[in-house]
């Protein structure tokens, strides 16, 4: 990202004029607090997934994923900007910090992308298709899935490994040496920007679209789809008792539990497309124009826009999420010290789920649902009913059919 300013080739630079010292305090405060913020945020997010086990979810595994990329970006592209701007422009990191720091840009940037892209099929599959979710949607699937999405964003941006290198700009009172791109600009701008433009910007924005408008359908016009195994003697057993209605609040408490994650996620996603919307603008702009327009304060804005969307994940888990919420606070000794633990009847639940799939597959998909419950409700009370049920209890099973994805 610091190439967006690199200087057009073969021109006459002039007298160097130094930033203004109102743009250094402002660039330097504003990318100090927010990169300061978000790596901050975006390690708690990794600490509290990987050493809390009922957060080992497919979706945070992805949200792992994407914080990973997010302080990639906040420590390659963020905290380099700070001697930017101290230094007028000039680089100062030499030539491997060059070849180095853009590579990890454009990998934490694309690699953030895909895991946006991932986590939305991953919800897809989980409430609008709940069978394929029972052996899709599981936690060494999504490990798989995060592996190949590195390996291909890696092996993707070692182009940048060839395309940067160091340059001398002569002005007349002085040298700097900035870091830039080998090849030209009307090379780079349609065949490097415009491949990046559609594959990490407007195509998983486009797919997000689509399947969430699916996923609204379900949640909020058709929150209880029929289970494909149920059938009227089913009906006619299970509506007898406290059994039915621990059922029917479990269910509600599941769907509830859904369209919170999802309108998490959709957050999360409306973010990336907002925030990434005035340097993708920019980058599509210039390449239609002769001079591009390199405005010093809009390109401040275009990058305050990126570190942003990188540093606001963690604050939308925490304001959107009672799990990550109270996880936050344990692990910053702000909360109550014992290990929470799921609630227990999830744990049936989970655990009679087994007993319709047939596949034989790992079934950690169904803990993501029962996992992600925001609050205790009332219908708590009738919870102990289902744990004296037997798991070998086929009442109790198809109710789970019905309610999990």
């Amino acid at each position: 990202m610091e190439n967006v300013t690199s200087y057009p080739d073969n021109q006459t630079l002039g007298p160097w004029t130094d930033y203004s010292m109102e743009y250094k305090v402002v660039s330097i405060f504003f990318v100090i607090l927010i990169c300061g913020i978000g790596i901050v945020g975006n390690v708690m997010v990794i600490l509290v997934v990987l050493t809390t086990k009922h957060m080992r979810t497919p979706t945070n595994c992805y949200l792992v994923s994407l914080a990973v990329a997010d302080l990639m970006v906040l420590t390659a592209a963020g905290l380099p900007n700070i001697t930017q701007s101290l230094y007028g422009g000039g680089w100062v990191y030499g030539y491997v910090g060059c070849l180095s720091i853009t590579y990890f840009q454009y990998l934490g940037i694309n690699a953030s992308s895909c895991s946006i892209t991932a986590f939305t099929i991953e919800r897809y599959i989980a409430i609008c298709h709940p069978i394929k979710a029972q052996f899709m949607c599981t936690l060494s699937r999504a490990k798989k899935i995060i592996v190949v999405v590195w390996a291909f964003t890696s092996l993707y941006c070692a182009m940048w490994f060839y395309l940067s290198d160091m340059n001398e700009l002569i002005y007349d009172n002085i040298t700097l040496v900035s870091c830039e791109y080998k090849v030209s600009r009307n090379l780079y701008l349609p065949f490097i920007y415009f491949t990046d433009f559609a594959m990490f910007y407007v195509v998983p924005l486009m797919l997000a679209t689509v399947l969430y408008g699916f996923i609204a359908r379900i949640l909020f016009l058709n929150p209880l789809p029929a289970d494909p195994k149920e059938n009227t003697k089913w009906k006619k057993e299970s509506c007898q008792g406290n059994r039915m209605m621990s059922t029917n609040n479990s269910c509600s408490t599941t769907v509830r539990s859904r369209r919170q994650v999802t309108k998490m996620l959709a957050v999360v996603v409306v973010l990336f497309a907002l925030l990434w919307m005035p340097y993708r603008t920019l980058v599509v702009v210039n390449s239609f124009l002769d001079k591009p327009y390199l405005d010093l304060w809009f390109l401040l804005f275009c990058r305050i826009c990126i570190y942003l969307n990188s540093a606001v994940n963690p604050v939308i888990y925490n304001a959107m999420s009672q799990k990550f919420r109270t996880s936050f606070k344990k692990l910053c000794h702000c909360g109550p010290q014992r290990l929470e633990k799921p609630a227990s009847y999830s744990l049936a639940l989970t655990y009679s789920a087994i007993k319709d799939t047939t596949n034989g597959e790992s079934p950690d998909h169904f803990t993501t649902e029962m996992d992600e419950l925001a609050t205790p409700t009332p219908s708590d009370q009738f919870l102990p009913s289902t744990k004296r049920i037997s798991f070998e209890d086929p009442f109790l099973s198809g109710r789970v059919a019905l309610c999990t994805p």
